[in-house]
């Protein structure tokens, strides 16, 4: 399964959606912007009470499940100061339940501890004029260091003036 993360309008995701050429038929999910998402509290219910799913239920609640089925995570986002759109942003951070609240050093630094022992792959796209060099450097920075946290050994990260 493929999990598209995007923070296009629908009419601009179906223009990219049809010039990739993705197979219809492919087991895709796609996670948009609904205008419903709630921001992730901190409560840790996702690792105490209800572990693997968020609390919250406004739709997003299941991301972990989600994780553990796919075999790669796309994301198409604008890209802000070197990171993510505030939507996309707050998916990641919904996606906690995917991990386990212990801690192990990765490459000298502590990290979560993964849930599920799939193996994803990565693919990260920003758009956005006139993106600097430093942006794009925090930006790769920001993403090898979410790679570290989901076990995610194979990425690829790339930038365009805009999403067409």
């Amino acid at each position: 399964m493929k999990i598209i993360i995007h923070d296009l309008n629908e009419n601009e995701f179906e223009k990219i959606y049809n010039l990739t050429g993705i197979d219809k038929n492919e087991n895709i999910t796609l996670i948009s912007d609904n205008k419903k998402i709630k921001n992730c509290t901190g409560c840790f219910c996702c690792w105490t009470k209800n572990p693997g799913e968020c609390r919250i239920k406004d739709g997003y609640e299941n991301l972990a499940e989600l994780y553990s089925k796919a075999e790669k995570i796309v994301i198409i986002t604008k890209c802000y100061y070197g990171s993510y759109s505030p939507f996309v942003k707050n998916i990641l951070d919904r996606s906690i339940p995917y991990l386990l609240p212990f801690f192990k050093i990765k490459n000298r630094e502590m990290h979560h501890t993964i849930r599920y022992k799939n193996k994803l792959y990565f693919e990260v796209y920003f758009y956005g004029e006139n993106i600097s060099d430093e942006e794009k450097e925090i930006a790769r920075d920001m993403v090898k260091a979410n790679c570290i946290n989901l076990n995610i050994t194979d990425f690829k990260i790339s930038f365009f003036e805009s999403f067409d």
